[in-house]
């Protein structure tokens, strides 16, 4: 049987994506909202969301340590419940680990207090495991003042994104490479995810992306490196 967050999953990217890829984020720093971090250098941060996965978030972990990059993974707390060895591992291996809801559903369709208790009850799973950073996405990047509300109530800063690979939908190894290197500049946050629905072609796609960005002089922080340098 599928996960309700899988099954969430799902009916996102059914009903929600075509608006998600109109969406245009920016900073802004009275409400600890950011989509990038400092433009005067080379670095820029990779995310990833819905995690962990049984198979693909391992594999991303592998080519990550290979090169020596740090990320950040944004982890659902059903999915971190499943496989907290893995939720262990980013933490050991120096990565930041963020809060995306426990189930994936999105703020429009709760009430501010169930909203705000699927980020506590993430927390307090993160926080078992030894997770304390305060970072949070919201599925869908869907923001409103229940959001902010909820954020601010856990001192979290809110992380949005600049490049989208929608890697959500499957999309082939080239198309996810060629959406990264056409599109990225210093300072950007990369959305993609470790977990998908479907056959993910995410693993390989890092593969080409991590060495042809190092090559062009690109460094990789945690995205609270890369946003905390600019305050």
């Amino acid at each position: 049987m599928k996960s309700f967050f899988a099954l969430t999953l799902a009916f996102c990217a059914l009903f929600c994506g075509k608006s998600s890829e109109r969406t245009v984020f920016s900073n802004d720093e009275s409400k600890r909202v950011y989509a990038c971090g400092r433009t005067d250098g080379q670095s820029i941060a990779l995310t990833f969301d819905d995690g962990p996965h049984g198979e693909y978030t391992e594999q991303i972990l592998d080519i990550l340590a290979e090169y020596g990059v740090k990320a950040t993974f944004f982890v659902i707390g059903e999915n971190a419940q499943l496989y907290p060895e893995l939720i262990l591992r980013m933490k050991e291996e120096g990565h930041a680990v963020g809060n995306h809801t426990y189930c994936h559903r999105l703020s429009c369709r709760q009430s501010a207090e169930e909203f705000l208790g699927e980020l506590k009850r993430t927390q307090s799973i993160l926080k078992d495991l030894g997770v304390k950073d305060p970072l949070f996405r919201p599925p869908g990047g869907e923001y409103d003042d229940k959001v902010l509300s909820a954020a601010q109530s856990l001192d979290y800063d809110i992380i949005l994104w600049t490049v989208d690979t929608r890697d959500w939908r499957c999309p082939s190894t080239e198309q996810i490479t060629k959406g990264v290197l056409d599109s990225v500049k210093s300072g950007d946050i990369v959305l993609m995810h470790d977990y998908v629905w479907g056959e993910s072609n995410t693993p390989e796609a890092l593969r080409q992306i991590i060495p042809a960005l190092l090559k062009e002089g690109y460094s990789f922080k945690r995205v609270d490196e890369l946003i905390r340098s600019e305050r």
